[in-house]
């Protein structure tokens, strides 16, 4: 009985069966039968066999202020540590492995040739059809320093808007301002996590009334135009100038934010005007003006009307506040103290929050008297 087994069309050897799932993409053409196909023996099939696809070199574009590297057509955060880094990334990009090799395993070894080149020696193994298989490449990288467009703009001193921090009838305080830079770099930071590259603050600058920050799109200043008056309370108005056009000829303006914050942040001690229940500490500004009565200890909220800036003087702030002897307690409603200056006692308001066992309180003397402060970990 004559038996049917197949041949390789190329050399006419035997070929040992295969199931089909193993025949797969390692098949020719019968040139016997056209349309079939055949397998190719061992020594055919390896004649042709190429393990590793690799190209003859790589030019990487890196930037030199920042290490990003042009991928396609825009510069990419790669968070290398160094070239080394970025070559062993680009060539892990580049090298393909043919499709029926199976327990595929490489590793590579990097020589640099000069501070620009590096010579990337890349050792592969796998099995193929049973046979364990090796192969051994090398691809050199070049490294072109250049300078990215987000690093050209910050070099540049280039900003799409610019956030002007004021006050009301005062200069912002060094808590506003230093939040201000907090909350800016936080947004910026928030935005670079997402792959913002556009978003940066290009300058923060003191001035006598306040603080400027030049950032590097109109949506980052809004944030944190936005966010200080989340906090702070206060308005903001925008302002557009023309400055230029792009090369389309589509105008392009620069936005100023102008922040303006109430006239009385937290911590500032006033007297309302035609109000004669005592003075108010401010703790809040944010909608309209919060706070507690140094007479009474009872909480106080402005009017709609009034928002966060009512009509009042200011008498102090708690920071000028200094401790006092407690002389005794007279009854629910007035306590004895000594004044921090004459040292006379002296009979004052005693509101909720005094504590009758203290031995000192702090106080604020103003024009409108001696009053208890409540204590800053009571707020």
């Amino acid at each position: 009985m004559s038996e049917s087994r197949a041949f390789c069309p190329r050399c006419g050897d035997p070929v040992p069966d295969r199931s089909a799932s193993d025949a797969d993409d390692e098949s020719a053409v019968d040139p016997l039968r056209p349309g079939a196909e055949v397998e190719l023996c061992d020594a055919c099939y390896f004649e042709d066999f190429d393990f590793v696809d690799a190209p003859d070199r790589i030019d990487v574009r890196v930037c030199a202020q920042c290490g990003a590297v042009y991928r396609g057509n825009r510069w990419v955060d790669v968070g290398a540590k160094d070239y080394t880094d970025i070559a062993i990334e680009e060539v892990s990009e580049a090298l393909s492995v043919h499709i029926d090799v199976e327990d595929v395993a490489w590793q590579v070894e990097p020589e640099q040739i000069d501070p620009n080149t590096i010579r990337m020696h890349c050792y592969f193994t796998g099995v193929v059809r049973g046979t364990p298989v090796e192969e051994q490449v090398m691809v050199p990288v070049k490294m072109a320093r250049q300078t990215c467009t987000r690093c050209g703009r910050i070099s540049g001193d280039y900003y799409a808007s610019i956030v002007q921090i004021r006050a009301e009838d005062r200069t912002p305080t060094s808590e506003e301002t230093e939040r201000a830079k907090e909350i800016a770099n936080q947004i910026v930071a928030d935005m670079e996590a997402t792959g913002d590259r556009n978003a940066f603050v290009t300058e923060v600058g003191e001035v006598d009334d306040g603080l400027n920050i030049k950032v590097s799109t109109n949506k980052i200043g809004k944030k944190i135009s936005n966010k200080m008056v989340e906090e702070f309370g206060g308005t903001v108005n925008d302002a557009e100038t023309l400055v230029t056009e792009d090369s389309d000829g589509n105008e392009v303006y620069r936005v100023t934010f102008a922040v303006r914050l109430p006239p009385y942040p937290p911590g500032d001690v006033i007297d309302l005007a035609n109000d004669d229940e005592g003075p108010v500490l401010v703790r809040s500004a944010r909608g309209n003006l919060k706070g507690v009565r140094l007479t009474t200890g009872e909480r106080y909220e402005a009017s709609y009307e009034e928002g966060d800036s009512p009509e009042a003087r200011k008498l102090g702030e708690r920071q000028d506040a200094v401790e006092a002897t407690v002389v005794t307690v007279e009854d629910d409603n007035a306590v004895q103290v000594l004044d921090p200056e004459t040292y006379q006692a002296k009979t004052i308001a005693r509101p909720d929050y005094f504590d009758p066992d203290a031995e000192t309180v702090p106080v604020l003397k103003s024009r409108a008297g001696l009053h208890v402060l409540p204590d800053e970990n009571d707020e």
